[in-house]
């Protein structure tokens, strides 16, 4: 297979993924109803590592301290990304369109953060697609002129997204020369291990867990995380950061429309340009509509 039908494929799981994550902001609000954050991101990756090993149980004897060591650090972003990005949700004054939104900020970060390895610099169009990420991340979250009105949970999400950010460009970094599936793996197994020990520590294993959350947990562990990551991190491997950021800020969209679908939200004209401002901003930032073909 060529370069350019990896490349299409790549694009095509990545769009893929998209989808998917943006059909869990409503479904995550409604699990920790009933569900302890700490615990469901346990669950959730405990699940899918174990899923994905079977899978690859005839292949895992070729990990080593290499393969641990990047699988540690990309798990180690990658819950604490869902750890902010989830209570941040948990906030009341935060909804699902606000957390998908407000995520998406990572791509706007991606370019500056894989500069060091990449080499590609920053250009004006980065820098005027932050400006306007800004703005429009302020029209989201601020209430009136009042800058206090910021709630907690549009700052945790805010710091989600950063951490994102680190992931895609650990991503993009370890997978060279290396298996994706087994990093992926492994990324699973460090990112259950430590939502597990906040999970015993401070919270209580529920006795019992209503059918439609148990559902909702099959879900996000199977699709939303074991596909996902998978066509993540293989879309990653031929595709750049900041195209597979572009894609991937598609989430944001397919997150409010979900939202408004399925749940009460209301979006107001104020959120809505805030929305759009973002969007403009990605698309400045990766597809550079008014540069020049050299």
């Amino acid at each position: 297979m060529n370069n350019s039908k990896k490349s299409t494929l790549a694009k095509m799981a990545l769009l893929l993924a998209t989808v998917i994550w943006g059909s869990t902001f409503f479904i995550m609000e409604y699990t920790i109803g009933n569900i302890g954050i700490y615990t469901l991101l346990a669950i959730r990756f405990t699940f899918a590592a174990v899923l994905l090993g079977l899978v690859l149980i005839k292949h895992l004897r070729v990990i080593d301290k290499g393969y641990l060591w990047r699988g540690f650090v990309m798990g180690s972003l990658v819950v604490t990304a869902y750890i902010f990005q989830t209570f941040g949700l948990a906030d009341d004054a935060t909804t699902p369109g606000k957390n998908a939104f407000l995520t998406a900020i990572y791509c706007i970060i991606v370019p500056f953060l894989s500069y060091p390895f990449t080499k590609i610099k920053p250009d004006r169009y980065n820098i005027v697609a932050s400006v306007i990420c800004i703005t429009g991340i302020t029209m989201i979250s601020v209430t009136g002129n009042d800058f206090s009105s910021v709630c907690r949970g549009d700052l945790l999400t805010l710091i989600g997204g950063i951490c994102y950010s680190l992931h895609m460009v650990a991503v993009a970094t370890f997978s060279r020369g290396r298996n994706i599936l087994l990093l992926t793996m492994l990324q699973f197994l460090f990112s259950g291990i430590i939502a597990w020990v906040p999970a015993l520590i401070f919270e209580t294993f529920p006795t019992s867990i209503p059918p439609m959350t148990i559902t909702s947990i099959v879900y996000l562990s199977v699709m939303a995380t074991c596909l996902c990551y998978i066509l993540q991190n293989a879309g990653q491997k031929f595709t750049t950061p900041s195209t597979a950021s572009l894609i991937l800020s598609l989430e944001a969209v397919f997150g409010v429309l979900f939202s408004v679908i399925f749940t009460s939200e209301v979006i107001t004209p104020k959120i809505f340009t805030g929305f759009a401002l973002v969007f403009l901003a990605i698309v400045i930032s990766e597809v550079k509509p008014f540069k020049k073909k050299q």
